[in-house]
């Protein structure tokens, strides 16, 4: 294989050390050659993704720009088989950060860097994710615009040897746009073919000069997004209504994408020489968007705790000491015409659906120096900051406890995430006698991560008069955080490494990498990795690597409290269960106790060739995860274990029926198979550009507790994310007009909330483009061209009105369309 790789130590550390790159084309009369520079995965400069020891994609920037959608979770999704997000509907916390996998594991599994630096993890705790990613507190890159990146790396190998914590199932890298002059501007519209979802987007890109010597590249997005509804009526709303009850709503609950309004999205990319070889970065972002979505309908007559005690209607007696009317054997309508009994009916005569949501705020900025020293020695100084900041809010609820004086809009509370960051990397060649110099790079890191939990309103949290009589404390869907659950947790840890590399002779490279990592709350943990490289003959190569990796357990998981309403699908109802830490005192009589660190072993054999025109790379990977952090299984609540909880500070556990904590009690064994293949022809209009991707992926549970771990958790795990994908799509240019075709295929995936297993899908998204001059240009295209949908819960309207599977991985709203124009200066 003809390898470019150049082993020279840099001038500047910009190529050598997570420093923006660009594509490097060699091009003659007859073809058109792209070796695409990576900055992960290496400390080398010029590395290209194909003579990578680890296997690499590199997506453009503009293949983010042409989709519909304005996630960039949705975008990643749609052009990497092995990167699999759903839509979330009703899923607490995660339908405001929607947590995404990377190869079969959890969103925390994925280490992700913007510019090479690490970026800062969301607030947000994923209490329910189809139990793949329940418990995970991964990032949200949904904060970063499409239009401001130039490309992305995804690293499809164990680096927490090079990287540190998390990067068990790859690493992502976000590469922003460094430009110093041009820019373009963007207006996107579009809705489903149902009509609604409407959304919008304006974005734009900017780039200047940053004095003489120096640029600064300024990216924005502003949108909304209309919520969708894709349900069909519960039998029981339905039996109300034909009852007489007018109050009742069509649909009495809601499955869709939630409302997301005030989504701004902005990025700033700087740097500057300052002569002597050194050069000032810095760059950052800003965002923040209030999302709001529906939770599950409580219906009138059978709603425990708020409109019923068992069978019986739940009254209440407004003043029990007056001895007059103790409301005993009252129906509803007795109660409506009591001035001293109370039901819940007077509020919300036909139940209600609780509407919850949040405001994010995600903040944050890196800057640095680097350059080279007399003895040669390149440097990379730098510090950053993130911050990420859920405000929840709910409405259209009750606190019941407080009976008549309760208001029907809670501020529960907030989770914020702050993280700041210190790292000094070198790197250097020397002549060692091989085919290259041997590159040895090494540096420090310290890092700092905070978890803390805002109290919310008195009203949400409180247990009111009404809750002696068996009536729910605490705002109903999600309780508020009370003074005792309320707090900040923080840590920090220390990290040291060494990196070698180097061709050894001509076509074998080889790489060897050690890191230990301290940590103030459980101590070191050293990690190791070896990879190589090695040319068979110019069109064959094959590379392979073995690793070690750990995973963090992050103070959110080890101290946050939760409450969530979810399904029973054995009970055919609605039941709050509770997250509580692993050492609380009621964990610790089920088995809790302090958290761990995952520790994984990692390792990949592969193969890259060219067949004619079509480079192909084969590659097979196996991940095994030990003591991996989850949430147990649930567990019944006695009461004296009420009262303790609710002594500790978690007043809603009045009304749980259950209660779970973080343990470090399961192993896995991921195995699977990337294939990318790619063609470039100008056989077919002025140029075509043809790839297939394809992933598969298998998870087994290998080892785990019984007591901790059930049988549903252990299928989630295995069966649910599909274990197949592939993509194959298209692009050709013909003059003015551009044309792009991708075709998606899923496999089948299991939903633990429905008990059934759906059929796998095919979709289909098509582009059409046309420049009307160099700069302006419109664009019409369409996501799921054909309008498919998920195979039908046969259960939806007997059960909670999902008439698709809320873990569909393509979503479950059908065909969208849009339209963009676009101006480039």
């Amino acid at each position: 294989m003809n390898k470019t790789t150049n082993l020279s130590t840099p001038t500047l550390l910009a190529a050598a050390i997570a420093a923006a790159s660009s594509p490097v084309f060699a091009q003659d009369t007859d073809t058109r050659v792209m070796e695409e520079v990576i900055t992960i995965g290496t400390r080398v400069e010029g590395r290209t993704a194909t003579d990578s020891a680890v296997p690499i994609d590199i997506i453009s920037g503009d293949d983010f720009m042409k989709q519909g959608d304005t996630d960039l979770n949705s975008l990643l999704r749609n052009v990497v088989p092995s990167y699999n997000v759903n839509t979330q509907p009703i899923s607490d916390a995660a339908s405001l950060v929607r947590p995404a996998n990377l190869r079969g594991l959890a969103p925390d599994h994925t280490l992700v860097l913007v510019n090479g630096k690490r970026r800062h993890r969301a607030a947000v705790i994923a209490w329910l994710g189809n139990g793949v990613s329940d418990g995970a507190q991964g990032p949200d890159i949904s904060q970063i615009p499409a239009i401001a990146l130039q490309q992305v790396e995804v690293l499809r190998d164990g680096a927490a040897a090079q990287y540190g914590s998390d990067a068990i199932a790859g690493v992502i890298n976000f590469e922003l746009k460094d430009s110093p002059d041009g820019g373009s501007v963007e207006v996107k519209a579009g809705q489903f073919y149902e009509g609604d979802g409407r959304q919008y987007t304006v974005s734009g890109n900017y780039g200047m000069p940053f004095t003489s010597q120096g640029f600064a590249n300024v990216s924005f997005e502003f949108g909304a997004q209309e919520d969708t509804d894709r349900s069909v009526q519960r039998d029981d709303a339905a039996a109300l209504i034909a009852a007489g009850n007018t109050a009742v709503v069509d649909p009495a609950q809601v499955w869709g994408r939630p409302e997301i309004s005030d989504d701004l999205k902005t990025v700033v990319n700087m740097g500057v020489e300052l002569g002597g070889g050194k050069e000032f970065y810095a760059f950052g972002n800003y965002g923040t968007k209030t999302v709001d979505g529906g939770f599950y309908f409580r219906n009138p007559e059978t709603r425990s705790a708020v409109f019923a005690n068992g069978a019986d209607p739940l009254i209440g007696d407004l003043d029990p000491s007056n001895g007059l009317d103790n409301c005993a054997g009252f129906s509803h309508a007795d109660a409506l015409a009591s001035a001293e009994c109370f039901s819940f009916q007077e509020i919300f005569p036909g139940g209600f659906t609780p509407r919850f949501g949040g405001e994010v705020t995600d903040l944050a900025g890196v800057t640095g120096v680097r350059g080279e020293m007399a003895n040669g020695w390149a440097y990379d100084i730098s510090a950053g900051l993130g911050y990420n900041d859920v405000d929840f809010f709910i409405y259209n609820t009750v606190n019941a406890s407080l009976g008549p004086q309760t208001p029907t809009a809670f501020n529960p509370g907030a989770y914020t995430q702050l993280e700041k960051n210190f790292n000094v990397d070198f790197v250097k060649g020397y002549d060692v006698g091989l085919a290259s110099e041997l590159s040895v790079a090494t540096g420090f890191e310290w890092r700092d991560e905070t978890f803390e939990i805002t109290t919310g309103d008195q009203a949400s949290y409180e247990i009111g008069p009404l809750a002696s009589q068996g009536f729910s404390a605490a705002s109903n869907g999600f309780p508020g955080f009370g003074p005792l659950a309320g707090g900040q947790w923080s840590r920090s840890n220390y990290a040291t490494y060494v990196d070698l590399e180097a061709d050894v002779t001509e076509g074998w490279l080889l790489g060897l990498a050690l890191r230990v990592e301290d940590f103030e709350d459980f101590g070191t943990t050293t990690n190791g990795k070896l990879a190589t490289n090695v040319d068979i003959t110019d069109s064959f190569a094959l590379r392979g690597s073995w690793s070690t990796g750990f995973r963090a357990p992050t103070p959110g998981q080890s101290n946050a409290f939760n409450v969530s309403t979810e399904f029973d699908l054995a009970l055919n109802d609605l039941v709050n269960n509770g997250t509580i830490p692993s050492t609380n005192p009621v964990a610790l009589l089920r088995g809790g106790e302090p958290l761990d660190p995952e520790k994984s072993t990692n390792w990949t054999l592969g193969a890259v060739f060219t067949v004619g025109a079509i480079d192909i790379t084969v590659d097979y990977f196996n991940i095994e995860v030990e003591d991996r952090i989850a949430p147990s299984q649930l567990y019944s609540l006695t009461e004296a274990e009420v009262d303790s909880l609710v002594a500790s500070g978690v007043t809603s556990a009045a009304n749980l029926q259950n209660f779970r904590f973080f343990t470090n009690d399961f192993d896995t064994t991921t195995t699977g198979v990337d294939i990318v293949a790619t063609y470039s022809t100008d056989m077919i209009g002025d140029n075509t550009d043809i790839s297939l991707a394809y992933n598969q992926t298998q998870t087994e549970v290998d080892k785990f507790s019984p007591e901790t771990i059930d049988a549903t958790r252990i299928r989630e795990l295995e069966e649910g994310l599909p274990e197949s994908r592939w993509t194959l799509s298209s692009s050709t240019a013909v003059g003015s007009w551009g044309f792009l075709g991708r075709v998606s295929s899923y496999d089948d995936w299991f939903d633990s909330e429905d008990g059934q297993v759906y059929s796998g899908e095919v979709l289909v998204d098509a582009e059409v483009s046309y420049a009307f001059t160099d700069q302006a240009s419109v664009i019409l295209g369409a996501q799921n061209l054909l309008d498919q949908y998920p195979e039908e819960n046969p259960g939806a309207a007997g059960g909670v009105g999902n008439q698709y599977s809320q873990f569909s991985p393509f979503g479950f709203e059908g065909g969208f369309y849009y339209l963009r124009t676009r101006y480039e200066f």
